[in-house]
C-alpha cells in the first residue's frame, strides 16, 4: 500500500477544497437559515444552487468506483475527497455524493437492468431526483438482516408489498421519487440468506406512506433525515425486482460495504472540524489566568484526538486500498472494523471538543448536531456489537 495520493487525487483535493472555502463554509448559516423558513422539508435554494456551481466545475458523482458512471476514482483516490465533505454535513449533496442515493445508484450500476437504469439512475446521477433505502424496520431486530419481516409476494405480473419500515433514509424529502426496499419473497427458503429480496418501489405508489420523520437527540435532519413508512398492499411490476428472488442479501452486502466505507470517510473529516473548533476556542479562552489551550488536560486531550484521527484515516485508507485490490468480499473484515472505528473515535473527539467549549459547547449547533450523527453511526449499517462478533469470528478462524 502506498501512501501518497495520485496526482489525480491531490488536483481533486485542491478543487474540493477551493470548493467548501468559496461556496460551503460561507454559506452554513444560510443554509440553516432556509431550512427555519416556512416548511422545513422542502428543498433549500442554496443546495440546488451549489449543486449546479460544483457540476459545472467537473466536482459531481465523485464516488463510483469501477464504473463508467461518475468520475471513475477508486476508493482510495475518493476517500480524501469525501473526508473533505464530511466537515460540514450537508456538504456531500452538493456534490452528488450523499447518502442514501450513492448506495442507491450503486446497486442501480452494479444490479439494476437497462431499463431499471434509464428510468432511476440516470436522474439520480443528474441530480434531478432523491431516493430513500428502506430495510430497517421497527418489530424485528435489523442488526440481523435476515430477521427482516417485510412481505414480497409475487401476484402474476406484479408484486404485492406489505411492511413497516423506519429510519428509511431520505423518505421525508419531497425530491424522493424512488425507494429500493427489502422484505422476504421465500421466508421458508432453508437458506436464511436466500429468503430477502430487493425491489424498487416508486415513492407515488399507492399503499406507500410516510408515517412520520424521525428525530436523532432532536435533530430532524430536514429537508432530508429518515422517516417511518409503511407499505399496505403495494404492487409494482415484476420488473423492479432487482437482480432476482432471493438476492436481497447479497444485495446489500455489495451495497452497505461502501456505505460503510463513505461513512467512515465523512467521520474523520467530522473530527477534524471539531478539533479544529476545540484548538481555536482553548487559544482564545483564559481560565485561572491562561489560556485553556495552556492546561496540560486541554493539550493531552488535543493530542489525543490528533493520534486518534489519524489512526482511523490510515485504516480508513487500508480498508479502501483492500476495496480496490483484492474485492469488498475480501475486505470485510478492514470494512468491519474502520466501522466500529471511525463512529467512536469521532464520537470522543466531538465530545472533548464539546466539553473545551464549555456551555457553549452544548448550545453549538455544529458540535451538537455532529455528535448526534455520530453517535447515530454506532448503530447505523450495523451496531458495534455485531461489527466486533464478525472481526472476532474472523480473527479466530486464523487459529482454527
Amino acid at each position: 500500500m502506498e501512501f501518497e495520493y495520485s496526482a489525480r487525487t491531490k488536483e481533486l483535493i485542491k478543487r474540493v477544497s477551493a470548493f467548501m472555502d468559496d461556496h460551503v463554509y460561507p454559506n452554513e448559516q444560510r443554509f440553516h437559515e432556509e431550512v427555519a423558513q416556512g416548511d422545513r422539508w422542502q428543498p433549500t435554494r442554496l443546495i440546488e444552487e451549489l449543486k449546479e456551481k460544483a457540476k459545472a466545475q467537473g466536482l459531481w458523482n465523485l464516488f463510483l468506483p469501477e464504473s463508467e458512471y461518475g468520475a471513475g476514482l477508486t476508493n482510495m483516490e475518493y476517500a480524501p475527497l469525501c473526508e473533505i465533505m464530511g466537515r460540514v454535513q450537508w456538504a456531500p449533496e452538493v456534490f452528488n455524493c450523499s447518502a442514501p442515493d450513492t448506495g442507491n445508484m450503486e446497486v442501480l450500476v452494479r444490479y439494476g437492468t437497462p431499463e431499471q437504469k434509464k428510468q432511476w439512475l440516470e436522474p439520480l446521477l443528474e441530480g434531478k431526483i432523491r431516493s430513500c433505502f428502506a430495510m430497517t424496520e421497527p418489530g424485528v431486530a435489523s442488526s440481523d438482516a435476515t430477521n427482516i419481516a417485510s412481505s414480497i409476494v409475487r401476484d402474476g405480473d406484479h408484486y404485492v408489498i406489505n411492511g413497516h419500515k423506519w429510519w428509511s433514509s431520505g423518505a421525508n424529502d419531497p425530491r424522493c421519487k424512488v425507494f429500493i426496499f427489502m422484505g422476504k419473497t421465500d421466508p421458508d427458503n432453508p437458506n436464511r440468506h436466500r429468503q430477502q429480496s430487493m425491489i424498487i418501489v416508486p415513492r407515488d405508489t399507492p399503499g406507500v406512506t410516510v408515517v412520520r420523520p424521525l428525530p436523532v437527540f432532536g435533530f430532524d435532519d430536514a429537508p432530508h433525515g429518515h422517516g417511518e413508512t409503511r407499505f399496505d398492499n403495494v404492487r409494482v411490476p415484476v420488473s423492479n425486482i432487482l437482480l432476482g428472488e432471493g438476492r436481497g442479501f447479497e444485495i446489500a452486502q455489495g451495497r452497505l460495504g461502501p456505505g460503510r466505507i463513505h461513512h467512515c470517510m465523512r467521520l474523520v473529516g467530522l473530527a477534524e472540524r471539531a478539533l479544529e473548533k476545540m484548538c481555536q476556542r482553548t487559544l482564545k479562552r483564559v481560565a485561572f489566568g491562561r489560556a485553556v489551550a495552556d492546561q496540560t488536560v486541554t493539550r493531552e486531550r488535543i493530542a489525543e484526538a490528533r493520534i486518534m484521527i489519524d489512526q482511523a484515516r490510515l485504516l480508513v485508507l487500508k480498508a479502501a486500498y483492500m476495496m480496490d485490490t483484492v474485492g469488498n468480499k475480501t475486505a470485510a473484515k478492514e470494512i468491519a472494523m474502520i466501522k466500529v472505528a471511525a463512529p467512536n473515535m469521532a464520537c470522543k473527539v466531538i465530545d472533548w471538543a464539546i466539553q473545551a467549549h464549555g456551555g457553549a459547547g452544548v448550545a453549538d449547533p455544529f458540535l451538537a448536531h455532529a455528535y448526534a450523527s455520530a453517535r447515530t453511526l454506532r448503530i447505523a449499517d450495523g451496531p458495534d456489537e455485531v461489527h466486533r462478533n464478525h472481526i472476532g469470528k474472523l480473527e479466530l478462524a486464523r487459529y482454527l
